[in-house]
């Protein structure tokens, strides 16, 4: 990790000394691999999921201390702990968010009940236009509650 990354890195992450991936706990489980490159796991991935990751992640930077962390399945987003994921389908991009408060509208296209009484929300991003401030709006939620 170069200094500039160390500086953006939310200081409530564990850092696993194998893999140098980061977590919301020390010791947490997770499947020891190192993440990708963004751009090695955009070279493998679907060609509607370059121009949505490019619009969706220079606007999270924004928010403040972010890690990316590609990994097979997608691209993990963390601040202190995971608040989304980017995860490539046929024909779009299901975008994952962790909520503080439950979001009832019809974009949400699913709900998954995660572990320690997390339920993320999923939208799904067929074109970077659908980045929009409702979208945004949700992510920011997501993003501050995480942190």
């Amino acid at each position: 990790m170069t200094p500039e990354e160390a500086a953006d890195k939310p200081t409530g992450l564990w850092t696993c000394p194998n893999c140098a991936r980061h977590f919301g706990r020390r010791n947490q489980s997770h499947e020891c691999a190192p993440a990708m490159s963004l751009e090695e796991y955009l070279s493998t991935g679907p060609a509607h999921e370059r121009p949505i990751v490019e619009t969706l992640l220079p606007w999270l930077s924004t928010l403040g201390p972010l890690v990316i962390e590609p990994v097979s399945v997608g691209i993990l987003l963390k601040h202190n702990r995971s608040f989304a994921e980017l995860r490539p389908m046929t024909r779009w991009v299901a975008v994952w968010f962790a909520p503080p408060q439950p979001v009832d509208h019809p974009r949400i296209a699913r709900r998954v009940r995660g572990s320690g009484g997390t339920t993320w929300h999923v939208v799904n991003v067929a074109h970077p236009d659908e980045i929009d401030s409702v979208l945004c709006e949700w992510l920011t939620a997501a993003y501050l509650a995480a942190g």
